[in-house]
């Protein structure tokens, strides 16, 4: 071999990456590739790359991909900022089937879950957030799977009728009332409480909130937040209502992390 080709061999091993390290080779806009839907993926900034990270799940609204969330300022922008790794699974034909408990989308994200878990090091704090019909997601996937979510963070968007749900889990669900795109989901005589029933029977919850009190994540928008926390199951139930219709309320969920993180416990261990 000339001193030229020996150059050229060894410049190619250097820039060709081998089968374990492009494993790890996706983030940002560059979408990881699994099964045939694929995820999306972002560290948070000044991020080690060894340092043990949470996670929050987003499922994306429908007609959209996990690309839009990782780019999204009130959702990427709220975990890039708190040292958390945000995971954007591709919902199937754009949208998500959650109107079943054995919907295949539930075991779609535990596998990107654990394809995430080859890729990073993530430890045992799972959030679980979701907008409009990635919200129904978000409910369905920490419904059938509450033994893995340390919170659901849910945005205008919830599971309507009877559920057998596997675990009581921490809930964060905000929704406007003049919702025309996913209705508020009004109990008996309008009660607002009616969006978390569920989750209120789940969790050993009174049917009225133990507090209400006005909550703002920024000036420009007031919130009623009812909380239930004397649960006899000790997962608290927030629900935060607002009169607007359909969207993300700005440093929304970056409020909800911020709040939640300052009180959860020491990592222990890696999520499967």
């Amino acid at each position: 071999m000339t001193r030229f080709a020996f150059f050229l061999a060894a410049a190619f091993s250097l820039i060709i990456p081998s089968p374990a390290s492009a494993e790890t080779e996706c983030g940002g806009d560059v979408m990881c590739e699994f099964e045939d839907r694929g995820y999306y993926v972002r560290a948070p900034d000044g991020w080690d790359g060894k340092t043990t990270l949470p996670v929050l799940l987003h499922f994306h609204g429908w007609g959209r991909q996990g690309k839009l969330i990782v780019n999204h300022s009130r959702i990427a922008g709220a975990t890039r900022d708190r040292g958390v790794l945000l995971v954007a699974p591709n919902g199937r034909g754009r949208s998500w089937n959650f109107w079943r408990a054995e919907t295949e989308d539930v075991g779609f994200a535990n596998r990107v879950l654990a394809d995430v878990a080859k890729r990073f090091p993530i430890d045992n704090r799972l959030y679980v957030s979701g907008y409009s019909y990635g919200s129904a997601m978000a409910w369905r996937y920490t419904c059938e799977s509450g033994e893995k979510v340390t919170a659901l963070l849910a945005i205008s968007g919830t599971l309507r009728g009877p559920e057998d749900c596997t675990a009581p889990v921490q809930i964060r669900h905000v929704h406007g009332t003049t919702d025309t795109v996913m209705d508020y989901p009004f109990g008996p005589d309008r009660a607002v409480e009616g969006a978390v029933a569920l989750w209120l029977d789940r969790n050993g919850c009174g049917p009225k909130a133990d507090e209400i009190e006005p909550w703002q994540a920024v000036k420009i928008l007031s919130f009623d937040r009812h909380i239930w926390n004397t649960c006899s199951s000790g997962k608290p139930v927030v629900l935060d209502v607002h009169p607007g219709g359909h969207f993300i309320p700005r440093y929304w969920i970056a409020a909800q992390l911020d709040q939640l993180m300052k009180n959860a416990p020491l990592p222990q261990t890696q999520l499967p």
